[in-house]
This record gives structure tokens, sequence and C-alpha cells, in this order.
């Protein structure tokens, strides 16, 4: 069964030729005239999106307050939205990703462009889905824990020790995600030294598990480990994680950029500092992160 899809602009041209090419590339797409009409479509029982391509300015309501109302319902935050507006100044781009939307696009679309970021929008939200699903298979028994120590060195050991934090910090479902953007970082961008040009690129030519493996098998790095230090009191839990790299300029990564706004990645840290710790920060050369979670009460 093809992937369903929800277009939302308020042109008939727009989503006429936007539907058409998101068809040829293999997707069922069902449409609304603006924010009010997809809201309403979104609430239907079985809809079934699995992401959503929205225009920004729409009458009755906009594609801005239509992703904000997502954002805060439950069945609807995280079903991956991509902006695909004419509205391309700094300042609306930066509003549309901070606001929660997976990726910004401005019209007209290429269509391979187009192909690339859903299929990426798509596997980020799968991942997510299966983290928050692995959750459900583990209970709280960290909650004793005051301080532990770690060490890793591969995705799929970062993905488990992310289910195992997210654990300890009482708040799994919000948290899970971010330790993981986190935790992948360290290793491909810190110990194995893939630069943000280099990932780009590998993205784009659909080789980069190919080559995160193929590092992680190489005598330069196999001996590379992250190290995690869990800090716990009953109002907060802090978690230290560094790797073994080079650092980087992580000034330019914590807040959304709209100069990378067109590029296939780099919003992870960004998206983790807003959605998943009450606090963030980076120390020294960048090859050490604190993330911070206030413990519910």
């Amino acid at each position: 069964m093809a992937t369903k899809l929800l277009l939302v602009d308020d042109e008939e041209f727009m989503r006429q030729v936007t539907g058409e090419s998101l068809v040829q590339l293999g997707y069922a797409v069902d449409t609304a005239t603006d924010g009010q009409e997809a809201w309403e479509k979104l609430q239907g029982t079985g809809a079934g999106y699995e992401l959503v391509v929205l225009d920004k300015h729409m009458p009755r309501m906009d594609g801005i307050a239509l992703l904000k109302c997502m954002k805060a319902d439950a069945n609807l935050k995280e079903l991956p939205v991509v902006m695909l507006t004419a509205a391309a100044l700094p300042e609306e781009i930066s509003e549309g990703l901070a606001n929660g939307a997976y990726y910004y696009l401005t019209k007209p679309a290429a269509q391979q462009l187009l192909k690339n970021i859903i299929s990426n929008a798509l596997a980020d939200s799968q991942n997510r889905r299966e983290l928050q699903g692995l959750l459900s298979q583990h209970k709280n028994s960290l909650c004793l824990v005051r301080r532990a120590e770690f060490s890793y060195q591969t995705l799929e050991q970062a993905r488990d020790l992310a289910l195992l934090l997210a654990d300890a910090s009482m708040d799994p479902l919000r948290t899970v995600n971010g330790y993981s953007e986190l935790l992948i970082n360290a290793v491909e961008h810190g110990n194995l030294g893939i630069s943000y040009q280099e990932k780009s690129q590998l993205l784009r030519e659909g080789r980069w598990a190919e080559e995160v493996e193929l590092r992680l098998k190489s005598s330069k790095y196999e001996t590379l480990e992250v190290k995690v230090l869990l800090e716990k009191s009953p109002s907060i839990c802090v978690v230290t994680i560094t790797d073994q790299g080079q650092g980087f300029e992580w000034q330019k990564y914590t807040d959304f950029d709209p100069n990378r706004a067109f590029d296939l990645h780099g919003r992870g840290i960004a998206m983790s500092k807003v959605m998943s710790f009450d606090n963030l920060e980076y120390q020294g050369k960048g090859n050490s992160v604190v993330a911070m979670v206030k413990t519910p009460q």
C-alpha cells in the first residue's frame, strides 16, 4: 500500500503540479485547500497520513497555525511536516523550523529534491516510532540510580543507550529522540570524523550508513569510544556525552539557521534542544555535550 500524504495549499495550480509530482514518486496524495480543512482531515478517524506537505500563507488557518496545532496534539505531534511555500525570508524559514517543521522548501521544488526530503523525513519518523515503541518494553529500573558511567562505539549501541538514558530521565517519550540524536552525533561526527559537508554528500548519494560501517571497522577508528556520564538527583537528570573527536563549531547548530534550511540534515541538535531537554550545552571544542532534564514530580 502506498504511503499516504496530505498536501495543503490554497493555490489550485500548485496543488495539481505538486500532487502529480508526488503521485509519480509513488505516494498516495490527499489534498486540503487551507489549514482549517487540513485540521479537520487530520482529526478524521483512520486518516492514516504519514506526512504533511504544507504551504504557509493560506486563508482561515495558515501553515504555521496548523503546525502549532499539530505539535500541541498528542496524536499528531510526531507526524512529520515539510513546509513547501513561497515564503522564503530568513525569519520565515526560522519560524517554520522552530515550530517543528522537519524541512522547509520553497516553491517550486524539483521532483528529485522533493523525493529526497520526503524519503528522509519518513525514515526519520519511522526511526522515532521504533525508538518510542521499544520504550514500552523497558520497565523503569533506573529510578533509584544516582550516578552511572557508560561507553559505546556503534550506532546500534547508541540506540540501546538512548533507551536506557530516556528510562533513567523519568520522561522517556520526551527525551529518547534527543538522546539518540546526541549519541549518534558523537559517533559519526565525533569519533568517526564525518564532517557536515561529507554527510551532506553521502546522503545525496545514499551511502551514509555504508560509510559509517566502513569507518567503524577501520583500524583508525575501531578502538575509539564515546563516554557517557549520568548524574541524577530527585529533581534533575544530567547526562554528559564525550567523544574522542576533534570537536566542531557547535555554535552554528544549537539554534535554527536559515542558511542551512535547505540542507538534507543539520537540524537535529536544535530540535533536541527545543523538544527533548530543559537545557543543552556544548563545552570546550565541542566534543562534550551536557543535556539536562528536570525529572517529573
